[in-house]
């Protein structure tokens, strides 16, 4: 197996789309936005399309009501509540990870610029927990073809609420072989 070594720019920003039989329940069929990437370090990135029923102002206490999208990130953390958004520049420390697409950020001032009806639930996207990778992990999996790399469009954060379709429509975007790919019907056995 002819192993590549990823650099940053190479990943961050892109989309893991998981290939079509990967039968681990976390990840089956999951399509997962790499927000950070550094290969000695590791991994970071948040499942697009598991999400959860639950309202962001159930999960953390004194949260302003508000109508966003929370989903499963991954299963590192689980404790932990993360988000992506694509207002940069008005949440302190956010991380840009590509235009259109911050990470994180001043937690106080996001709830303030909420209260204020200035970041409306297309703005964000929460998570419960995230993806992770420890350093060399992730190249590992890519050299074993377990994740198809992609183009991350900030319209698979934001304005794909319900992310039913999500791996069908990433592959079928991807075009020739990835279009077929994306017709496979979900199989619940190993057979």
């Amino acid at each position: 197996m002819n192993s590549k070594q990823y650099r940053e720019h190479e990943l961050v920003g892109k989309v893991l789309t998981a290939e079509p039989y990967m039968y681990d329940s976390t990840f089956k069929r999951a399509v997962v936005t790499i927000c950070d990437y550094k290969p000695n370090d590791g991994a970071i990135g948040f499942i697009l399309n598991k999400p959860i029923k639950m309202q962001i102002a159930e999960l953390v206490a004194d949260f302003p009501e508000f109508e966003a999208h929370v989903s499963y990130g991954g299963p590192v953390a689980t404790d932990t509540i993360h988000f992506v958004h694509n207002v940069g520049e008005l949440i302190d420390n956010s991380i840009k990870v590509m235009p259109g697409l911050y990470w994180g950020g001043d937690f106080n001032k996001l709830k303030f610029l909420i209260r204020s009806e200035i970041v409306i639930p297309e703005n964000v996207r929460f998570f419960v927990g995230y993806s992770g990778w420890e350093p060399d992990q992730l190249n590992g999996e890519l050299d074993a073809e377990s994740w198809i790399i992609s183009e991350m469009d900030p319209n698979y954060a934001f304005n794909n609420r319900k992310n039913k379709n999500l791996w069908r429509d990433v592959l079928t975007l991807k075009g020739d072989s990835y279009s077929v790919i994306a017709q496979m019907p979900e199989r619940n056995s190993n057979n």
